[in-house]
């Protein structure tokens, strides 16, 4: 398989900057992923400080290996054993074929306790500081209030499946986290979207695409509705559920 293929040439290459474990989060860690759609989220601990020479060394590991299939969708982000701490820290990452900082989030943390996968090294547990309820909760309600609810606002962003299907989909996983305190995948989420109100010509759209079920629709007329359907239910969604748990 082309995915176990890369992941054995990334650790292959990381192993000579001494890594204390690795581990897969997101879909490949919740049982959802799908090759070839899916990313390959990954969290790599290294011993010591990330400094330039650091930096270089991932660098150059990464660009060795974007000519393998599925490279482009393999996004690592580089902690130390310093630097594990802080959620709201921002760490070596690449994502989208570069280099950028970016947090371990609250929910990534959590997920790597209640479902990370070892891919090498050390679980989770021996490293990573527990994630208080609190800590999720506010994380959660933050992220709706000041992400995505202002996303709404922005007519042409909802005309791209990625915000009509990520839109949705973070929604009704934020509300099983605030309502029930449990993670779920993109594809238990899928499922909750009708129980929440979400317009289901919408839902069976992404469901779609997603999955595969059956051909998508397609046409400027529809994705404008699609749109308008969205940010229609997005928009009272999201108010209501940072008003009940904010």
């Amino acid at each position: 398989m082309p995915t176990a293929s890369l992941l054995d040439r990334f650790l292959e290459e990381l192993l000579p900057l001494r890594p204390r474990a690795v581990w897969a989060h997101g879909s490949m860690a919740g049982g959802d992923y799908q090759e070839g759609r899916s990313d390959l989220d990954l969290i790599a601990v290294l011993p010591g400080p990330v400094r330039l020479g650091t930096v270089r060394r991932v660098v150059a590991l990464h660009r060795r290996l974007r000519t393998l299939p599925l490279a482009a969708k393999l996004h690592c982000t580089y902690l130390t054993p310093a630097t594990l701490d802080d959620p709201d820290r921002s760490h070596l990452t690449w994502a989208h074929g570069r280099a950028l900082r970016r947090p371990v989030t609250p929910v990534t943390r959590r997920e790597l306790h209640d479902f990370g996968r070892v891919l090498h090294g050390e679980p989770p547990a021996g490293l990573l500081p527990a994630v208080l309820e609190r800590q999720l909760h506010g994380f959660v309600v933050r992220d709706q209030r000041d992400y995505w609810r202002p996303a709404v606002d922005r007519v042409r962003l909802w005309r791209q499946d990625v915000w009509v299907d990520l839109g949705l989909l973070t929604f009704a996983r934020a509300t099983v986290a605030l309502r029930d305190g449990r993670l779920i995948s993109k594809r238990e989420a899928l499922a909750e979207l009708p129980a929440l109100g979400a317009p289901a010509e919408v839902v069976e759209d992404t469901a779609r695409r997603r999955y595969g079920a059956a051909p998508a629709r397609a046409g400027e007329d529809w994705v404008i509705r699609r749109a308008e359907l969205t940010r229609a239910y997005l928009a009272p969604a999201i108010d209501a559920l940072v008003a009940a748990y904010g």
